[in-house]
């Protein structure tokens, strides 16, 4: 019995990460993305880049690759009042949290991404979602995901397993697993291909990949990176 795998795609360095992670165990792997209204909406056209890449760059890879799709969750944005919905300044709120936090967001994507494998027949649902080096965001929380899979299962009388195998890495480590998956033709594609800037910028292009350099999620990604450098690889 062939074990397959949706994972939740976005175009960014986590989620081509865990997509590789994915075509590493699993026999047959789709991918999912959303367009929810997002300011650097630019990483949807950065995940046909690294989806063909890993085409072209790994073949044993490319053929457990499998449909591709992506879903308009525009009310999202609709809804939303945040500096990753709107043109507006990256700033900390009074609860603590930063105003890229979009509230549901992630609720919201595994549902979706549930209400797909069920009809796919596919177990395994995998996510980039972190706690060790991430925003403090709460829908990111390991204990966030598994009380979403027992309600998902639950609600959809299923056995899904949310998988996130970044839960415990830092950045750097991130790095690493990408490294130790595909070598450094893997990297290279996620520092040429994939694109995590918050404002969506693809005009300057750093060592470690594509940003404006100064918002959370390039500070994240260049530190990472640094670190990365001077570390040892990690087992996947």
């Amino acid at each position: 019995m062939s074990l397959n795998a949706l994972v939740l795609f976005s175009g960014g360095q986590d989620s081509a990460t865990c997509l590789a992670w994915a075509l590493e165990r699993f026999d047959h792997v789709e991918t999912i993305g959303f367009d929810y209204g997002q300011r650097h909406r630019v990483e949807l056209e950065c995940r046909g880049k690294v989806l063909e890449a890993i085409r072209s760059e790994f073949p044993r890879w490319g053929a457990r690759l499998g449909e591709d799709r992506v879903i308009d969750l525009s009310v999202i944005k609709a809804i939303s009042d945040t500096a990753l919905t709107s043109d507006k300044a990256i700033e900390m709120q009074k609860n603590g949290l930063p105003n890229t936090f979009v509230p549901g967001r992630n609720l919201l994507f595994f549902s979706v991404a549930s209400t797909v494998a069920y009809r796919r027949g596919i177990k395994h649902i995998v996510g980039g979602m972190c706690e060790t080096d991430y925003s403090g965001y709460p829908d990111c929380r390991d204990d966030t995901l598994k009380a979403l899979q027992v309600a998902l299962n639950l609600g959809m009388e299923s056995r899904f397993v949310i998988e996130t195998p970044l839960m415990w890495l830092d950045k750097a480590a991130t790095w690493a697993m990408a490294e130790v998956l595909g070598g450094q033709r893997l990297v290279e594609i996620i520092k040429q291909e994939t694109h995590s800037c918050y404002l969506g910028n693809r005009e300057t292009r750093h060592e470690w990949g594509y940003g404006c350099g100064t918002c959370p999620a390039c500070e994240l990604r260049l530190r990472g990176y640094q670190s990365y450098r001077v570390s040892p690889g990690i087992s996947p």
